[in-house]
């Protein structure tokens, strides 16, 4: 287990350094950068000023010395300053982080507490009305947009309830925060629910067909212990790994959730920073976004050795 974790230690390092300068290089390669942008909004020809500007900024610098000082920033702490704010980019980022933590982790509980036990429930119980009526459910939610979904929500709560539950400003309890992106969250987690009920349902058939089961069934254990300690645990692996792969992808997914319900949070500041070619602000947060997917993939792979022994990490 040591030299594994040696391993993927190395291999996150690898994975995390070429990100780095494939995020450096491509943003580059975009045509224009901020001097333009400010230049094109203003209405300015001044070519002198233009190259002041992007000297202050240290665009004249070669692309190696701009990575060099953008890397070494980071491991001191320092991630540059925002070029639209001319506020230091930690400021800006810092604050934005836990309220996209928050919505990230409501939407994969209620993914995860709606679609597991709805997709064992719906193995279990196959080909019967519940089954039947479970799965067109999960075939509704992978069919309905999540965008649509919580426009639908708005809609919903203008019409029946007189207002709009988007976010204006911060809650002052932790209660009142968590009521607020329950319904963003709510609107993204149903599909994902839908697919993890549809992926343990077809996992939970597979296991439940299994000779083991059938022979811990004959020697007659209780159903309960057959179908949740027996055929449950073998079941979750595929799931575990689609879990993952969806908290990866919610660390940086909801740009249109945010922005249908008004949330300033991660996602929806990338997609403002990316508009105004705002280097530090876009380099620092897909860097925030690679780490969040790789030390999630980390923590699926030592999932995988907590559910099932049989798997060794010897290769």
């Amino acid at each position: 287990m040591g030299a594994y974790l040696v391993r993927r230690g190395a291999l996150m390092f690898l994975t995390l350094f070429g990100m780095s300068i494939l995020v450096f290089v491509m943003l580059r390669l975009v045509p224009g950068n901020i001097a333009d942008i400010l230049f094109d909004a203003a209405g300015f020809v001044d070519a002198t000023e233009k190259a002041k500007i992007e000297k202050e900024l240290g665009l004249d610098q070669p692309f190696l010395v701009q990575y060099w000082r953008w890397i070494a920033g980071l491991f001191q702490g320092d991630l540059g300053m925002a070029y639209m704010s001319e506020k230091p980019a930690l400021d800006e980022i810092a604050p934005r982080i836990p309220i996209t933590a928050k919505l990230a982790g409501l939407t994969l509980f209620f993914s995860v507490a709606l679609g597991v036990p709805l997709g064992v429930l719906s193995a279990v119980r196959q080909n019967t009305v519940l089954d039947y009526v479970l799965r067109v459910v999960s075939l509704s939610g992978l069919s309905l947009p999540s965008f649509w979904l919580g426009l639908l929500i708005l809609m919903g709560f203008v019409h029946y309830f007189g207002f709009i539950p988007i976010y204006t400003e911060a809650p002052a309890t932790w209660w009142g925060e968590v009521k607020l992106l329950a319904l963003p969250a709510a609107a993204v987690g149903f599909r994902s629910s839908a697919l993890l009920m549809r992926l343990t349902r077809s996992s939970m058939l597979e296991v439940l067909r299994q000779d083991y089961i059938r022979t811990a069934r004959s020697k007659g254990a209780a159903p309960m212990a057959v179908n949740y300690k027996h055929a449950l645990r073998n079941a979750l692996l595929p799931v575990v790994t689609i879990i993952g792969i969806e908290a990866a992808f919610l660390a940086g997914g909801l740009i249109v959730t945010e922005t249908v319900f008004n949330i300033p949070g991660v996602a929806r500041f990338l997609v403002e920073a990316i508009r105004w070619r705002d280097y530090p602000i876009v380099q620092n947060l897909v860097m925030f976004i690679a780490i969040v997917v790789v030390v999630v993939n980390f923590l699926v792979d030592m999932a995988y050795v907590a559910l099932d022994p049989r798997i060794k990490y010897d290769g």
